[in-house]
């Protein structure tokens, strides 16, 4: 007999299991339900609180852990030890931020490779999944206690331009926080299902999704046909938000008493609160003309004219986007057919007026702005729980393919729950010199070390040209056709040796194989984690070790003997911590090892450079 969960809050009945909707945000998150009375979906909250919960962690001395309005507390008196804007390192490697890396008040680490990105918290190391896993898991905790109903399944949005790194960076998230991930959803596809478009099958239309948070802005155009959503062109600014309204706000206050930016960064205490003050003032001009408030004995005034004048740069800036995702779908404003308004910050009637304006039509902004892509990630919960008949299911994939990288990971390409036909291709490297195969061993199922996941084939890619390792560029790509029928193909770029298989991809697996396969990726998921992380941490270590080595027996003459001896201490030490258990060790030895080698190898990097230089007119 099936068992009935009764809300004891509402009285109502529930199904047993319930799919939840979140939006995963840089500046906050929440999570959405369709309500079992009225069919229309919700965003969580407690009695008269707000249903966001900010998307900051904090960790204390003794490894306690706080998510949402209470470690925000600590942004100004812990900003080491209090993340912030998590979702921007999510599947990056330091590479890809390093630019901005001065905008996080807590340590991201400088890892000379393309190793994904770490962040210091302590004398711990956590990976940008394992930073949001928290937040997640936060969320869901808050679901089951308004729902008093466990939350075990869920669909996450994440913003369109999101790669798969990013992507499968989310899903672990979800892992991590004991959730099955169902399907990530593109948020502007979440917030289209919010005002209804694209739940009927006769729909036709060209939307433009304009989406301004607390620290991002981004358009996405949108065609919407038959059921089918397809993503024409994304633009915008990672960099631009509420965040920088309210700076703008500050600045003005600033500018009127005569003090400077450098004195107000002296007084954090302050800071802070005169952001709260100028994040008020943004908030009452939405709907007054004028701001006053006493703040620390001093009168903050501000008119929603000089408001709207100082806030102008960033609105042309985000319109400038929006010609540009025009440009690249080459498409005309006339053919946008419905303009979708998301995120707190288009609250501003200037910003609602101007995107009007630009694209020549009134704005939809009657869903929430700040719930409409939760809303929306509800909808298609209730979607892929076959409650919505309107809708086509296509098929999908009921477990992961990936294949074997180094260390015996599971690297997937093709996530589970993905629609049938489907195909997505990665690129790897060789490891050692002159290597001149390469083993593909292709992989089915939800772990992280392919020890625990159904191996379906193997083959050998051969004949690769020698060269240093690293330098081959070997694309592995899958292809399920619409039987299920996987073939997969890998393919050396430079020389075009390539090497293919073809693989039933669903090996008749029963329900409870299944079942139990994806019950075991949940249950786990904290251990393979930590699993995968040490095996990662061994290779980078290995890596670095290997390439330290190679750059002293080339560069010995340049290098004193001082720097040599610290050399050879700190990569004593960091081989040592590679044969234990303890993945937080080896970074902090790599980190070691990088700050002895970093200034050395860049003063003979510069000499090298001067000598090439010399005598060449630039």
């Amino acid at each position: 007999m099936a068992k009935i969960g009764i809300n004891i809050a509402t009285g109502s009945l529930q199904k047993e299991e319930i799919i939840v909707g979140i939006d995963l945000g840089t500046t906050n998150s929440l999570v959405a339900i369709i309500h079992p009375e009225t069919k229309q979906p919700v965003a969580l909250k407690e009695h008269n609180s707000s249903s966001l919960v900010p998307s900051v962690v904090h960790f204390d001395a003794v490894g306690n852990i706080t998510v949402g309005e209470e470690a925000k507390k600590y942004l100004v008196t812990e900003p080491h030890n209090t993340i912030f804007s998590v979702k921007r390192l999510m599947g990056k490697s330091y590479n890809d931020i390093k630019d901005n890396a001065s905008s996080f008040s807590y340590k991201v680490i400088d890892d000379s490779n393309q190793a994904m990105v770490k962040v210091q918290a302590g004398t711990k190391f956590y990976s940008p999944a394992e930073l949001s896993s928290f937040i997640l898991k936060e969320l869901k905790q808050r679901a089951e206690h308004i729902l008093k109903t466990p939350v075990n399944k869920a669909v996450i949005t994440v913003p369109a331009y999101f790669n798969d790194a990013q992507r499968q960076a989310t899903r672990d998230a979800g892992k991590l926080a004991g959730l099955d991930v169902l399907r990530i959803v593109n948020e502007p596809t979440a917030a289209s299902l919010a005002y209804g478009l694209g739940l009927h099958k006769e729909d036709d239309k060209t939307i433009a999704v304009y989406d301004l948070g607390g620290g991002t802005f981004d358009i996405s155009l949108l065609k919407i046909s038959g059921g089918i959503f397809e993503v024409l062109s994304t633009n915008g600014d990672t960099y631009l938000g509420g965040d920088d309204i309210d700076h703008a706000i500050v600045k003005h206050w600033l500018q009127q008493a005569g003090v400077s930016e450098a004195a107000l960064q002296e007084n954090k205490k302050f800071a802070q609160g005169i952001r709260l003050q100028a994040e008020a003032a943004k908030i009452f001009l939405s709907e007054n003309d004028n701001f006053e408030k006493l703040f620390n004995g001093d009168k903050l005034l501000i008119s929603r004219q000089t408001f709207e004048k100082i806030i102008q740069p960033f609105v042309d800036k985000t319109l400038t986007c929006c010609a540009n995702a025009l440009k690249d779908a080459g498409l005309k404003k006339e053919a946008i057919d419905v303009v979708v308004m998301v995120g707190g910050s288009t609250r501003v009637p200037l910003i609602k007026e101007s995107v009007g304006a630009f694209f020549g039509r009134p704005v939809n902004d009657s869903v929430n702005p700040d719930e409409v892509v939760a809303l929306g990630a509800a909808i298609q919960a209730d979607i892929l729980a076959g409650n919505n008949k309107d809708v086509l299911l296509l098929d999908i994939t009921p477990l992961s393919l990936g294949i074997e990288t180094m260390g015996g990971l599971m690297d997937v390409l093709i996530p589970r729950n993905s629609k049938i036909p489907n195909k997505a291709s990665r690129q790897y490297t060789t490891q050692k010199d002159g290597q001149s195969g390469m083993k593909i061993s292709v992989y089915q199922g939800e772990r992280d070390m392919v020890k625990d996941n159904r191996k379906l084939a193997a083959f050998n890619l051969t004949n690769i040209p020698s060269m240093p390792a690293g330098l081959a560029k070997v694309e592995v790509s899958f292809l399920i056709n619409a039987d299920g029928i996987l073939v997969v193909k890998a393919k050396e770029l430079r020389s075009g040796v390539e090497q293919s298989i073809e693989v039933k991809a669903q090996q008749d697996l029963t329900d409870a194989e299944l079942e139990k396969m994806l019950l075991d990726s949940i249950t786990n998921a904290k251990e393979d984690i930590a699993t995968r992380a040490l095996v990662e941490a061994r290779t980078e270590g290995e890596q670095l070790l290997e390439t330290t080595e190679k750059f002293i027996q080339k560069n010995t003459s340049h290098i004193t003997k001082e720097e040599l001896m610290q050399t050879a201490a700190a990569m004593q030490a960091l081989q040592l911590s590679l044969t234990m258990d303890d993945k937080d060790l080896i970074h902090t030895k790599a980190e070691a090892l990088n700050g002895i080698s970093r200034p050395y190898a860049e003063r003979i990097m510069d000499a090298a450079i001067s000598i090439a230089m010399k005598g060449k007119a630039v």
